[in-house]
């Protein structure tokens, strides 16, 4: 029969250093193999919602704006067809919202897709479908450079989700600001051909 290590503090601590060692080591194994596979995942679900929010395009040229990644979809003579805007913020009820947010050549909201979100299932994770085009808060088809998206609440046009008016707001704050970084984009497309 064995005999038992004595209950000492250097043999707790021995105890537990070998312990945590073994941890880590199997949890940097487990992300070493989960890695590739979850940018592959997140890749393919930015390359979907790309194709989800933008008009009909044959070419796509990405764009660094103000620190906004930016995916601008082109006709075969290389014109602008429209623009996937992928921009967020913390202001959600759960914390952080991504979206990728599309446009028209008209600065149309053509669509959005969610990259992100941490709101509550039932009442802010209903903004995946209350602002698409039939849903009751549908932003689709509306200018915010013309006039920014706001819910009733605050003096706007937009109604807000029921119960999470904090989400609404920050979802709404998403789309306005990649309607300007869109202006942006915009206005260097129309500098470009002036030239």
């Amino acid at each position: 029969m064995a005999k038992k290590a004595e209950s000492t503090l250097p043999n707790m601590l021995l105890s537990l250093t070998a312990i945590a060692l073994v941890a880590a080591a199997a949890l940097a194994a487990l992300n070493g193999v989960t890695k590739e596979p979850i940018a592959a995942a997140q890749q393919a679900k930015v390359e979907n919602a790309i194709s989800a929010v933008l008009p009909a395009f044959d070419k796509l040229e990405d764009r660094d704006v103000d620190g906004h990644l930016c995916h601008v979809g082109l006709d075969a003579e290389g014109n602008m067809v429209g623009a996937a805007i992928e921009a967020g913020n913390d202001k959600g009820f759960g914390g952080h919202l991504q979206l990728m947010v599309g446009f028209d050549a008209q600065g149309n909201v053509s669509g959005y897709q969610i990259l992100e979100t941490h709101e509550t299932p039932g009442l802010g994770a209903k903004a995946d479908q209350w602002f698409q085009k039939d849903g009751k808060g549908c932003v689709v088809g509306s200018n915010p450079a013309e006039s920014a998206l706001t819910v009733k609440k605050d003096g706007g046009s937009v109604d807000a989700i029921s119960g999470s008016t904090i989400t609404s707001r920050a979802f709404l704050g998403i789309v306005n600001d990649a309607s300007a970084v869109f202006a942006q984009i915009n206005n260097a497309n129309t500098t470009d051909y002036e030239d």
